[in-house]
């Protein structure tokens, strides 16, 4: 494509260009039904088959077992900060939390509304710039709750942590690392995950939970906000988010045609290897995240020295449709989000350009 944009935004992110023109065709007339999909009941066979159709392909992408649910909701990963222990967690209970970023500081923080939160590990005192190993898990928590990647810091989860209560169960935010790469299902209670990284466009949210804790919690829980009210409906229990299905599904399409989960994932860590190596090369920038915690999907990096601009340097990069790099506001610097969607071609665009503004400030 000529005069291509390459958008490192940390979400809503690009999408592949497989699912762009099936947008298109299925916002005028879906499936020759001479109906926008926009325009379409939810109610109607087209749409409750599309909903099967996505959560068929998910299923098999993810060899997701018979005793899950997947449910599409609302409210993004945020809404899920308070639905999980409003569903998992009783008030006389404890849960763990691994406090490892902005995301999973807040999801401690709804999760005092519903029961007793004991913080198992945290790296904020580095600014969260690795993820904390040695965990201090209570024996009686219901479950560990942890945030797989770190979209603002730049750090995720390479090894899965094992819960110690052996009744108790794995609690996941995927929701910047989903479908990039092979995962254990069972290993999971619970995964929830906005679909605006990695799957879709922002406006629904996927749960995927294990059918013996749908309606675990003793306490009333409001209609909308209960997973037993969208698992016995699935996902129709009100108006769901047609539209954004059919984009994560035409996305489940894409990753298929790749090859894919396990081609996915040897994608996306051939992508993160190709810019973590310029980094270390390059004499004006440095990652401070941990070596061996260092996210596949958000790379952040800084200048070595304070001498440099950092405006510039963007400036710099949007004059080569380079765009969205600038850092989270609260850690500065720069951000490239190289999620699936992140073509190989825009890595190496951003490489020639960190490449050329070192040779213009070589003294």
């Amino acid at each position: 494509m000529d005069n291509q944009v390459y958008n490192f935004s940390a979400g809503p992110a690009c999408l592949a260009e497989p699912v762009l023109i099936a947008v298109k065709n299925a916002a005028i007339d879906y499936n020759d039904t001479g109906i926008s999909l926009l325009a379409m009941s939810h109610r109607s066979k087209p749409v409750v088959d599309l909903f099967d159709e996505t959560t068929g392909r998910l299923v098999s992408l993810l060899n997701i077992p018979d005793n899950y649910r997947i449910l599409w909701l609302q409210g993004g990963a945020s809404l899920q900060f308070s639905m999980v222990p409003m569903n998992l967690l009783n008030e006389n209970e404890t849960a763990d939390y691994v406090n490892t970023g902005a995301w999973s500081s807040k999801a401690v923080q709804e999760a005092h509304n519903f029961g007793s939160v004991h913080v198992a590990g945290s790296s904020e005192s580095d600014n969260y710039t690795f993820i904390p190993k040695n965990l201090n898990q209570k024996s009686h928590s219901v479950y560990l709750h942890i945030t797989t990647n770190n979209t603002i810091y730049g750090t995720q989860y390479h090894v899965i942590p094992k819960v110690k209560n052996q009744d108790g169960f794995l609690v996941a935010d995927m929701s910047s690392d989903i479908l990039s790469m092979p995962i254990d299902v069972t290993e999971f209670g619970l995964i929830y995950a906005g679909a605006q990284k990695n799957m879709g466009p922002a406006g629904v949210t996927l749960v995927v939970i294990r059918d013996d804790l749908i309606g675990r919690a003793e306490r009333q829980i409001p209609t909308m906000l209960d997973y037993a009210t969208h698992a016995s409906k699935q996902s129709m229990f009100n108006t769901p988010p047609v539209f954004a299905v059919f984009m994560v599904n035409e996305t489940l399409k894409w990753i298929e045609s790749i090859g894919g989960i396990n081609a996915m994932a040897k994608r996306n860590q051939f992508k993160a290897k190709k810019l973590y190596d310029e980094i270390e090369r390059n004499s004006l920038f440095t990652s401070p995240v941990n070596l061996g915690d260092r996210s596949l999907m958000n790379v952040t990096f800084v200048f070595v020295g304070e001498e440099l601009n950092e405006n510039e340097f963007l400036s710099f990069c949007a004059e080569r449709n380079l765009v969205s790099l600038k850092g989270h506001r609260s850690v500065g610097g720069f951000r490239a989000s190289i999620y699936n969607a992140m073509p190989e071609s825009g890595v190496d665009a951003l490489i020639s350009a960190m490449q050329a503004y070192e040779q213009n400030h070589q003294t």
